[in-house]
């Protein structure tokens, strides 16, 4: 009998305690009494030569290079070395020894998985000149954006043509309700999602915590299409809302970023993102190409339910001219740096949206606090009078994610009663508001285009605002305290 206080430890003695032949039978037998997720890699000083590897609920998989074979969690660490992977299941168990490795399953039956390519560029893996990853994440997402649409969309049919999703036209005219889980950024793109398909589909759309969606016995039938959104494909309360939703008889969906990854393998159908490897871990380019490719789904949905040509166009045009639109915004990147050092020092930070912008700015919230450590709330910018209110006074930064969009002039009254109180604001807007003069303290202007779209361009400002702030605090933006890019634990 042995106790200790990481399970990990327990493992390792586990394992020795059954040590009687070969490491990998000594694993083996250690897994039949183990419960729970894993993501295990043994070495023993029996057996120096060999490493042991074995998966479950915690991605693994198996470089396979010219000198030498590798084991990762993610295919980014390993590309410097190797584009040849093998991905590993739950239940597999990987022995690898020098110029050699083996598959086994839990009973130590082999197995002989298939063996991917990694396409992505080496280059996507180094900073390039720029100071931290996140940074040249965000200047990267013209060309991240262009790619989630790059083939698919048809500007001429105003439709788009989707072939991962492995939805027969019958089954897209079935589905009478959707449900989206996802955690964190990814949940906030889910939310932007639901307005663009109930909008342009006229379909019931729910947007559910991954991590709560399994323990509240959700209403799923047969016509239900749940869709899960997680830039690595491997989250795991994304992974286990997926399995239980397909458990109930949903046919799946998902929205990843990660070729071959544990949802992209197991999900019904799905769509690429093909924004390249992210290495901050906060998320930006993953995110605007969540919403990208929801809009080309909703938009394919929506063509095939009864929207006419001429919306159809307005979209598809309107997502043709993104990426020029994002090159706009960058250019003026120095504004948003001004604006930054003016707030640095500030303990707190409000960010307002209202529709379509109101998850922009949950977004914008999350950025800052995630590498800022600055406290940020994001609010509906009418529920302010219902409590936000109180905080409000010369000392508070308020955002209001503004743009010339159909709630404008309610916006606009939220923002007077903000001046009123003395508060400092930030507005990101589409126009040169003469309404705003002498209202806003820092004024930010995007480009216009339509309402549903607004988000991918008002987002952008914000996660520089939260860069630059980060670094003239002396943040590790690329890596944040208590933050991991892969959450692959419930």
């Amino acid at each position: 009998e042995f106790r200790s206080d990481t399970d990990t430890e327990v493992v390792a003695h586990l394992v020795q305690e059954l040590m009687n032949g070969s490491l990998e039978d000594a694993v083996i037998a250690a897994l039949h009494e183990i419960e729970g997720t894993y993501g295990l890699a043994i070495v023993s000083s029996r057996d120096p030569h060999k490493i042991v590897a074995a998966r479950k609920g915690s991605p693994l998989l198996i470089g396979i290079g010219e000198h030498g074979h590798f084991l990762a969690s993610d295919a980014s660490a390993i590309l410097a070395h190797t584009r040849q992977v093998v991905y590993l299941d739950d239940g597999d168990v990987a022995v690898l020894e020098a110029g050699k490795y083996r598959v086994l399953d839990i009973n130590a039956v082999p197995r002989s998985p298939k063996v991917d390519r990694i396409d992505w560029d080496l280059g996507a893996i180094e900073r390039g000149g720029y100071a931290h990853f996140m940074l040249k994440e965000i200047f990267e997402q013209p060309e991240t954006v262009e790619n989630a649409m790059r083939g698919r969309l048809i500007v001429e049919d105003g439709t788009s043509k989707l072939g991962g999703i492995n939805l027969t036209h019958d089954q897209l005219m079935a589905i009478d309700n959707i449900i989206i889980t996802a955690c964190g950024t990814s949940w906030h793109s889910a939310l932007i999602g639901e307005m663009m398909i109930e909008e342009l589909c006229r379909i019931p759309v729910e947007v559910e915590y991954a991590s709560e969606f399994r323990y509240r016995n959700p209403i799923v039938t047969e016509n239900t299409l749940c869709i899960v959104i997680s830039q690595s494909g491997e989250t795991a309360d994304t992974l286990a809302a997926m399995r239980e939703a397909k458990r109930r008889g949903a046919r799946t969906l998902g929205f990843v970023n990660v070729v071959g990854s544990t949802i992209a393998r197991e999900d019904d159908g799905g769509v690429y993102l093909h924004a390249g490897p992210e290495i901050g871990v906060a998320s930006t380019k993953a995110f605007t190409s969540q919403v990208v490719a929801l809009a080309l789904f909703a938009l394919k949905l929506a063509r095939k339910r009864g929207l006419s040509v001429t919306r159809g166009m307005e979209i598809a045009r309107a997502l043709q001219a993104l990426p020029d639109h994002i090159r706009a915004v960058l250019a003026r990147a120095e504004q948003v740096e001004q604006i930054a050092e003016e707030f640095k020092r500030a303990p707190n930070f409000l960010y307002l949206g209202r529709g379509v912008n109101f998850p922009v700015a949950l977004e914008g919230a999350l950025k800052l606090k995630e590498i800022s450590y600055i406290h940020a709330e994001g609010y509906p910018a009418a529920e302010m009078k219902h409590g936000p209110i109180a905080l409000i006074d010369e000392m508070m930064p308020v955002v209001f994610v503004a743009p010339h969009d159909a709630v404008f002039d309610k916006v606009l009254s939220n923002i007077q009663e903000v001046r009123a109180r003395r508060g400092k604001i930030i507005a990101i807007t589409s126009r040169d508001e003469s309404a705003l003069k002498g209202l806003v303290d820092y004024e930010f202007r995007i480009p216009e285009t339509v309402d549903l779209l607004m988000p991918v361009l008002a987002s952008i400002p914000l996660q520089l605002l939260a860069y630059h702030i980060a670094v003239k605090r002396g943040s590790n933006v690329d890596q944040p305290r208590n933050l991991a890019k892969s959450v692959t634990v419930e």
